[in-house]
C-alpha cells in the first residue's frame, strides 16, 4: 500500500506544486541541477541513485528538503547563489579551416598547448574553467582585475605556441555580471553577453564590457601596460545579437 501511494501521480503532482513555494530552486534535483560541486548536489546526486529516475512522492520530498538545504547555504554564503562574476570567453581565430589542412593529429597537439598556455593563468589568478569548447574555453572569476590579468598572461603565453609554423591567434571577452550557477555552469543573459563581447574580437583581439572596465581598479590596466580603446563595428559587420542596444564594448590596447 505504502509503495502504491508513492507511485500515484497525483500525489506526487501535489509535491510537486508545493516545492514552488519553498525557498530555493523548485526545479532543485533535474540534471542541470545536480551535476555541479557542493554538498545539498552531492547529496541529491546519491538520492537520485538510490531512489533512481521513475518519479515518486518520497523522491520529491527528499529533493524539497535538499531544495531548502541548499537555499539555507545559499543565505550564509556556502552555496551558490547570483553574484558578480566576471566571465571570459576564448576562441581560436580561424581554427576550422586551419584543422582541416592540418589533421586530427595537429590539431589535437596544438589544443593540447593552447590548453597548457592558458588554463593555468586562469587557476592561478583565482579563476575557474566551467567548459571547454574544442577550440576556447569559457572561465568565471571573482574579480575583473584577476579576469584581465589572466587574460593578459595568456596571450603572452600563448605567443609561444606554434606547430608546424602556424601560430595561432585568440580572441578573447570579458563581461562581469550577475549570471546563474546551475549545476556546474553558469546560465543567463550576461553569459550571452560575454560570448558576444568575444565575438567583436575579430583577429585576435582582447575586448571588455564597459561593466568590466567599469570593475577594474584604477591601477590594473596601468600596472599591466594597457589601455582601452572603444570598439566601433565596422559598416559592414553584422550588428552583435542578443546584447543591449547600449553595450558599450572596448579593445585593450598595449601602451
Amino acid at each position: 500500500m505504502v509503495n502504491a501511494a508513492n507511485q500515484r501521480g497525483d500525489l506526487i503532482g501535489v509535491i510537486r506544486k508545493a516545492r514552488e513555494n519553498l525557498p530555493g530552486d523548485p526545479a532543485f534535483g533535474d540534471p542541470l541541477s545536480v551535476s555541479g560541486p557542493g554538498g545539498a548536489r552531492a547529496v541529491a546526486r546519491a538520492a537520485d541513485k538510490a531512489l533512481g529516475d521513475s518519479p515518486s512522492a518520497a523522491k520529491e520530498l527528499g529533493l524539497g528538503a535538499l531544495q531548502v538545504w541548499q537555499a539555507m547555504l545559499e543565505r550564509v554564503g556556502k552555496g551558490r547563489g547570483p553574484q558578480d562574476v566576471t566571465i571570459m570567453f576564448t576562441d581560436l581565430v580561424a581554427f576550422s579551416s586551419w584543422s582541416l589542412a592540418a589533421g586530427d593529429e595537429a590539431t589535437l597537439e596544438l589544443l593540447r598547448r593552447v590548453a597548457k598556455a592558458i588554463e593555468p593563468p586562469v587557476a592561478e589568478r583565482g579563476g575557474q574553467v566551467i567548459k571547454r569548447m574544442g577550440d576556447g574555453l569559457m572561465a568565471v572569476f571573482p574579480s575583473a582585475d584577476r579576469a584581465l590579468q589572466a587574460a593578459v598572461a595568456a596571450k603572452e603565453n600563448l605567443a609561444g605556441v606554434s606547430i608546424d609554423g602556424y601560430r595561432p591567434q585568440m580572441r578573447m571577452g570579458l563581461h562581469t555580471g550577475s549570471p546563474r550557477e546551475i549545476g556546474g555552469d553558469w546560465l543567463g543573459v550576461d553569459v550571452t553577453i560575454a560570448a558576444r563581447v568575444m565575438a567583436a574580437g575579430g583577429n585576435g583581439n582582447t575586448m571588455l564590457s564597459a561593466v568590466t572596465l567599469e570593475k577594474l581598479s584604477a591601477e590594473t590596466l596601468e600596472q599591466l601596460g594597457f589601455g582601452v580603446k572603444l570598439y566601433r563595428r565596422s559598416f559592414f559587420a553584422a550588428p552583435l545579437s542578443g546584447v543591449p542596444e547600449d553595450l558599450r564594448i572596448y579593445r585593450l590596447e598595449a601602451e
